[in-house]
């Protein structure tokens, strides 16, 4: 990239986006947004159990770490000085829960990933013991329905669980974070004077924050017997919240912390009331802007924080649509069925078929989030026939992320009563031109992604830079260099559309109430969760490993 008509002397701001899948390092120009460099390492995730789903915290932080100094070499090959950089945000996957200890600056368990299932049986406890076996019961106060899918079961669970949490919680030597949290702590100096924070976007998404005080609720804490003591302090999305401790960017400002969704947010300039996007990474996630009011959703759609930017500046709210799984379906089509060798070939192994051939695949892994909330729901793939192949699979496989999307936004149009009229979209998955046609088809609206698409790690930046105390970026909607984009419009008849979506509504509805965590008890005594017709069984695999090997 040439430097030549860049002055030198021009502000950068960094982004950690510590993704579910990758963590990365952006850096931004503070006057023209433009990205200078970056540098990116994959995460891995384990899976302990079915249903289960982990990362290690350390591998988490040396992936950040090594992210920075990679990014900082590549900023000095390209004869830019680091001392440029004048401050850093932070950006993460939300939800995803880390306990350690405070004294040794070590985890006491690997981190629990937002996706993960293990407290599904709590779930199901907690809504049957609320008034009315309602599991929007405490939506009132935290915008969310009671579900695996937030922080404080799974803090909960490893209260519960793990002798080593439960052991330094008693002793006020345990403290939990959600990865913001864990992240600016480490990156502070750790048990040497690490700031123990996190923001209000990232505590929305806990079950144990009041979306109305914006503090953490006695009340809620109580209800999931979580001591307050252990919680982070709360800030504002856009503040010094400390420096970094150590690596070549020693004593930078961390001065913004922003939940992925909210960062996509700000980062696609949506601050005034109706403006909305769809990030496509693992999951799939619609926020629109309420403004300063929280809009409760009678569709099935989140309340959150969308950001607080600055200690003194309003606090504004999103509704959103939250879908499971998007990026992560590709994953498995790769790495458990094998049809693909990298990611990228979807897009090719789709085209070659142009249609999945009445094959509707629904990838309900981790159950089915917005607008059902059922966590009993589990994959199915139906309308196979003999002539299905991979390639049919894998543009289901596509289809069902854009579909998945206009559930969410048939909700998201209910509940405000003004259809969107172009859904702007960023993150992973938008490289991919197919689905972003198969996209702006399904809605049958235009769908608008920006040429840079790193618009999350960019409201990080944006958070940071236009911080008080450091003040490098200024944040005016209107004064904004104007973003070049590519519009995609709808190229089918609204009738096929229809069609289509109907077909796939009725194989949602195939997919519900397929497991429930009360094991079923067999003849010789054992309990199993799920039986299969042998030769069925044989069949399906059969039928995955000729299609891998052709």
């Amino acid at each position: 990239m040439s430097t030549s008509s860049r002055p030198e002397a021009d502000s950068l701001v960094g982004a950690i986006d510590q993704g579910t899948s990758s963590t990365r390092f952006l850096v931004f120009n503070a006057k023209t947004a433009e990205l200078i460099s970056q540098h990116q390492v994959e995460i891995n995730q384990s899976f302990p159990k079915e249903g289960w789903v982990e990362e290690d915290p350390k591998e988490i932080l040396q992936s950040v770490c090594e992210c920075m100094e990679r990014t900082s070499e590549k900023l000095i090959q390209l004869n830019i000085n680091i001392s440029n950089v004048k401050a850093i945000g932070v950006t993460n996957q939300r939800e995803t829960t880390v306990v350690w200890d405070k004294e040794t600056g070590e985890p006491l368990y690997n981190a629990i990933v937002w996706l993960d299932l293990r407290t599904q049986s709590t779930v199901e406890k907690l809504i049957k013991k609320t008034p009315g076996k309602n599991k929007n019961h405490l939506k009132d106060k935290t915008g969310l329905p009671i579900s695996t899918y937030f922080s404080a079961l799974k803090l909960r669970w490893l209260m519960d669980n793990i002798e080593s949490v439960a052991e330094a919680v008693q002793t006020n030597r345990a403290v939990f974070g959600t990865v913001d949290s864990w992240l600016i702590w480490c990156l502070t100096g750790g048990k040497n004077g690490g700031v123990h924070c996190t923001d209000v976007t990232n505590a929305s998404r806990t079950m144990l924050f009041n979306i109305h005080t914006m503090q953490w609720d006695p009340e809620l804490c109580k209800y999931f017997d979580v001591p307050i003591e252990i919680l982070p302090e709360v800030r504002s999305s856009s503040e010094i919240y400390g420096y970094m401790n150590s690596g070549s960017l020693v004593g930078v400002p961390i001065s913004g912390c922003l939940g992925d969704q909210s960062a996509a947010l700000v980062g696609q300039m949506c601050f005034k009331d109706g403006q909305a996007k769809n990030t496509y990474g693992t999951g799939c996630f619609m926020l629109k802007n309420t403004g300063v009011k929280p809009v409760m959703s009678d569709h099935g759609l989140l309340t959150t924080v969308a950001y607080k930017l600055g200690r003194d500046q309003p606090v504004y709210y999103a509704l959103e649509g939250s879908v499971a799984i998007a990026g992560a379906v590709v994953r498995w089509l790769k790495e458990n069925l094998g049809i693909i060798k990298s990611s990228s070939d979807i897009e090719k192994l789709a085209a070659t078929a142009g249609t999945s051939y009445g094959c509707y695949f629904v990838p309900a892994f981790s159950g089915l989030y917005a607008p059902y909330w059922e966590p009993s729901a589990r994959g199915i793939i139906c309308g196979l026939t003999q002539f299905t192949n991979s390639s049919h699979l894998a543009f289901a496989a596509l289809e069902a992320v854009c579909f998945q999307t206009r559930e969410v936004l048939d909700a998201m149009n209910q509940d405000s009563g003004v259809p969107l009229s172009q859904l702007q979209v960023d993150g992973g998955m938008t490289a991919n031109k197919l689905l972003m046609q198969l996209q702006a088809d399904i809605l049958c609206i235009p769908v608008v992604r920006p040429s840079m698409s790193e618009t999350t790690a960019l409201g990080a930046a944006m958070a940071a830079g236009a911080a008080e105390g450091v003040c490098v970026w200024t944040i005016n909607p209107d004064g904004m260099t104007s973003v070049t984009s590519e519009k995609y419009q709808p190229k089918i008849n609204p009738d096929e559309s229809e069609f289509r979506y109907t077909r796939w509504k009725k194989a949602v509805q195939k997919a519900m109430n397929w497991e429930t965590m009360e094991p079923v008890p067999t003849e010789n005594g054992r309990h199993i969760m799920l039986t299969v017709g042998c030769g069925q069984l044989d069949q399906l695999i059969n039928w995955f490993a000729d299609e891998t090997h052709t």
